[in-house]
Order: C-alpha cells, then sequence, then structure tokens
C-alpha cells in the first residue's frame, strides 16, 4: 500500500511564512553593531588598513557569501584581494592579544560562577601537502583518515551563551622534525611537538583562568589520558570527562579478596570494564536532562567509585592511583545507548554530573555555527601565521552572532539566510529606508 503525503493547508503556510520573517527593525541595528564591536579590537591593529581589514574580513564571513576566503570577500568589498591576503596570511599583528581582547569580552557578557570549559579537536580536510600541519591522519570530519590539519579549541559555556574562546594547531612529528617545511610555513623556533591533549593542556593552563568556570569537560581523546586528568588535578580543576568503553578499573565498592594465608597478599580489588560493570548493573537513576521539543528528554545513570587502570602494560603499580567515578549514562528505549565518563568530584549529585556531561555537546554546536555561519573552514592560508588569523577572525565573528543572538531574543539569526547575517541584514536595512 502506497503513502499519502498530507498538502499543508494555506493557513499552515502562512504560520509558517510569517514565523520566518525578520522585520527589517530587527536586523537595522546590525551593521551599527558589527562596527561598535570590531571598534573594540581596533586597538590591538598597527595601522589603520589593518583596523579595516580586521571589520571587512569579520563582515565578510558573516555575509551570505557561499564560500567565505579571502577572495570572494575582498571581490564583494571591491578591493583587491592582495591588500587581505596580506593581512590575514602574514600581517604582523598579535593574534594572541586579539583573543585575551575576546575572552575579556566574553567575560563580561557570558560570565558565570557555574561556567564550563570544554575542549575539543576539530579537523579540516584538505586536498595539497604544502598547508602548515597537514598530513594523513584522523580526520574526525571525514570518520576516516585522510589529509587534514587538525586544530584544538576551547570553548566557554555559561546559562548566558557559549562560544570559542582559544586554539592551536596540532603539529605533527613531521612537521616539527623538517627545518625546510618550517621555514616555509613559517613555523615560530618555539613550537615544539604537542600531542593534542597536551596542547588542551595547554591552553587550559595559560587562559582557564582568564574566565570564571566550575566545569572542565572533554571528549574521550582527553578523558582517556590519565596524565591529563593528573593535571586538571594538580591545578584543582574539576573535571567531567567522556570515557573508553573498554577501559579497565578497580570497583572500589567491591570487597578486597579475603587473603588465604597462601601466596602473596591482594592488593587490589577485581578488575572490570566499564561496559561490562554497565551491562551488569541493575539499579538506575531515572535523571530529567532538558525538556524536549515534544517532551522530557531523560536518562538513566549510575556511578561507582574507580580506580582507573593505567593504560601502559605491566606498568607498576596497575592502577593510576587516583580515586575516581564513573558515570555510565544511558538513553531510554528499547535500544539504550551508553556513555561513559569519568570525574574527579567524589561529592556532586549524580543529577548535576549528568547535566554537565550533557554540555560537553555546545562546544560541538560552536563549531556546527563556526563552519556553517562564519567560514571557520573556508580558509585559504598555508602558514602558521595565515591559520591563528582566520581562527581569531572567525572566533570574533562567532561571539559577534552569540551577542547578536541574545539582542534579537526569540527571532534567532541562524535560522534566516546562509548566514544568518549581514547580507541579509544590509537588504532588510536598505528597504526600511
Amino acid at each position: 500500500m502506497g503513502t499519502t503525503t498530507k498538502t499543508p493547508t494555506k493557513a499552515a503556510v502562512d504560520v509558517l511564512l510569517k514565523d520566518c520573517v525578520v522585520e527589517a527593525e530587527t536586523l537595522e541595528p546590525l551593521l551599527d553593531s558589527l562596527r561598535e564591536f570590531t571598534r573594540r579590537y581596533a586597538p590591538h591593529f598597527q595601522r589603520r588598513e589593518q583596523r579595516e581589514h580586521c571589520a571587512t574580513y569579520i563582515e565578510g564571513l558573516l555575509s551570505s557569501l557561499e564560500r567565505k576566503s579571502i577572495e570572494p570577500i575582498a571581490t564583494d568589498h571591491g578591493l583587491p584581494r592582495r591588500g587581505l591576503q596580506q593581512f590575514v596570511g602574514a600581517a604582523a599583528w598579535d593574534d594572541e592579544r586579539v583573543m585575551a581582547e575576546l575572552r575579556a569580552h566574553v567575560r563580561e557578557e557570558l560570565a558565570d560562577e557555574d561556567g564550563i570549559l570544554a575542549l575539543d579537536p576539530s579537523s579540516f580536510p584538505k586536498r595539497g601537502t604544502e598547508s602548515v600541519g597537514v598530513k594523513r591522519q584522523w580526520c574526525g570530519r571525514l570518520g576516516k583518515q585522510d589529509n587534514c590539519q587538525i586544530g584544538v579549541y576551547m570553548s566557554y559555556q555559561s546559562a548566558k551563551g557559549h562560544c570559542l574562546v582559544a586554539h592551536s594547531l596540532y603539529l605533527p612529528r613531521e612537521w616539527v622534525d623538517s627545518p625546510e617545511r618550517r621555514k616555509k610555513c613559517h613555523v615560530p623556533p618555539e613550537v615544539d611537538y604537542r600531542s593534542t591533549w597536551q596542547i588542551a593542556d595547554d591552553l587550559l593552563a595559560a587562559h582557564g583562568q582568564e574566565l570564571p568556570h566550575r566545569w572542565v569537560v572533554g571528549d574521550e581523546e582527553f578523558g582517556r589520558v590519565g596524565p591529563f586528568r593528573a593535571r586538571l588535578r594538580e591545578r584543582g580543576e574539576k573535571y567531567v570527562l567522556s570515557f573508553d568503553a573498554t577501559t579497565t578499573f578497580e570497583d572500589m565498592s567491591v570487597d578486597m579478596p579475603k587473603w588465604k594465608g597462601v601466596g602473596r597478599k591482594p592488593k587490589y580489588r577485581p578488575f572490570v570494564q566499564a561496559q561490562v560493570w554497565a551491562k551488569k548493573r541493575r539499579r538506575w537513576t531515572r535523571i530529567w536532562v532538558r525538556d524536549g521539543e515534544k517532551e522530557p528528554l531523560e536518562v538513566d545513570a549510575a556511578c561507582a567509585v574507580i580506580r582507573a587502570r593505567s593504560r601502559t602494560r605491566g606498568e607498576i603499580p596497575p592502577v593510576e592511583g587516583a580515586v575516581e567515578r564513573l558515570i555510565v549514562i544511558r538513553t531510554v528505549g528499547s535500544r539504550p545507548e551508553y556513555r561513559y565518563w569519568v570525574t574527579n568530584d567524589l561529592e556532586a549529585s549524580l543529577e548535576d554530573l549528568v547535566r554537565v556531561a550533557s554540555r560537553r555537546h555546545w562546544i560541538e554546536d560552536d563549531f556546527g555555527r563556526a563552519k556553517g555561519r562564519v567560514g571557520l573552514h573556508h580558509y585559504e592560508v598555508r602558514s602558521w601565521v595565515g591559520w591563528h588569523h582566520h581562527m581569531t577572525l572567525a572566533c570574533l565573528a562567532l561571539f559577534f552572532l552569540t551577542l547578536e543572538q541574545r539582542r534579537v531574543g526569540g527571532k534567532n539569526l541562524r535560522d534566516h539566510g546562509p548566514a544568518g547575517g549581514l547580507g541579509d541584514g544590509r537588504a532588510a536595512a536598505k528597504s526600511a529606508g
């Protein structure tokens, strides 16, 4: 039997169209807001041309251009490409000073003592081999090994909003050890090899205290690394990090094996894999996470006090030493999915930990908005300086969008037009008079 597609009534269509309309007076102040926004960052650029290029490039990133790279932005503004290319790819302005100003701005607008710092890598597929840091490696965006660059990012999250606040490019060993490639892409001499978790640790150490927060969250790439968790504990950070389902741990709730007086006296409780522990778990707590579009989003959760086993075979002692908590979150339904987390907070309620864990994905929303709305991945620069310059300007554009979404309120700029931004704003402002 075939299926029948219902044609929406004219009244239903009218309601949908009305909901899609953004009034001109809503978008009229957009360009003025952008000028005011970029004016704050102007002192960090040395010359008038740099300040003008900064405003032009950010406006281009926020526009409705399909490709938000240097040439289309320059063409759209009636400018020669070379000047804008020099500004992004090689000009002597300090992107870290600009990012420091951004974090100060974020603190003024979004600060919350219950804030969260989220860490996550993001990959950028590349066809050639000349761009700084590119190699065949795991590309999360494609879900396979491929030619790409990898950046490590930090996002600030609070009830007032969230955005990217720090970034650094991962430089593979092949690049670190190649003087020719370093020289060609202008990699600073002080840049040495750092794994992605070490870069994340550097970002936290350098900038974490600039923004008030209660938690650090991150994906499995960081959660499975014992030294990274140890670094967080040393700095007094509370973390909720994604955990590998195959991680083996000592369950501290289990009694120590009784010694029968023969052989070695047991030093450790039985070890068990996280996924095995979860499948055998009988008691779960139903927890409300947030309201959904149709019904409340709820999950089942359980926790255990553990000591994670070392990932290095033969290491003595075989456990990492620190007492932590394993959090297992299970979706509600006939085919439940399991997610695993580890935290060093032994006192927080299970409900609080589940809600903190659920907010890790906000950084993925930041990536989605940054790549879909402000051209985070549209860059065409090859140098170390160019990559960090582009990322800095894209972070500024993303934060501007965050502020404008708060100003507009119910009218979500992201949902109107390819960029949800200035291209449509100009047209609306002109039509308004």
